[in-house]
């Protein structure tokens, strides 16, 4: 349900997330799945352009800090990035599959706390685009919430 309701989020808030097709596709307990079709986010090269892949991973990483929020209870809030760092160390020739780590359990319990005590917090997320096991895309940011 929270994964139809973010894809939903993104689409309507963030309107390049639409055009670039993308799509939430699974969470677990150790990723959150994105992907969006190579034929959408293509360069003059037919390889995955590289402001698509940034983008995937950006938004990729929004999107859990926003379950995150909404799994903690607290149903509004404001995630911006602070900062990121991005390598593409291999082209993408396929359809975009971006894995997104979810934070230790140790980090989401500050990061609550903090929520609670000071109506804000941070946290490090990481992701990487891969192809047949090798990693094309590796990807971390420092994304900032607030209540509000």
């Amino acid at each position: 349900m929270l994964l139809k309701k973010l894809k939903n989020k993104i689409h309507s808030e963030i309107p390049l997330t639409a055009f670039m097709h993308i799509d939430i596709k699974n969470c677990d307990d150790k990723y959150l799945l994105t992907t969006a079709p190579l034929s959408m986010n293509i360069n003059d090269k037919g390889t995955g352009f590289a402001g698509s892949l940034s983008t995937l991973t950006t938004i990729s990483g929004w999107g859990l800090c926003w379950l995150l929020t909404q799994e903690m209870g607290f149903e509004n809030t404001s995630i911006v990035i602070l900062k990121s760092d991005i390598s593409f160390t291999k082209p993408v020739t396929k359809d975009l599959n971006c894995l997104t780590k979810i934070p230790s359990s140790q980090d989401i319990e500050v990061l609550k706390n903090k929520l609670i005590k000071k109506g804000s917090g941070s946290l490090i997320i990481k992701s990487s685009i891969s192809e047949d096991e090798n990693t094309c895309v590796s990807f971390e940011g420092v994304y900032v919430i607030k209540l509000i």
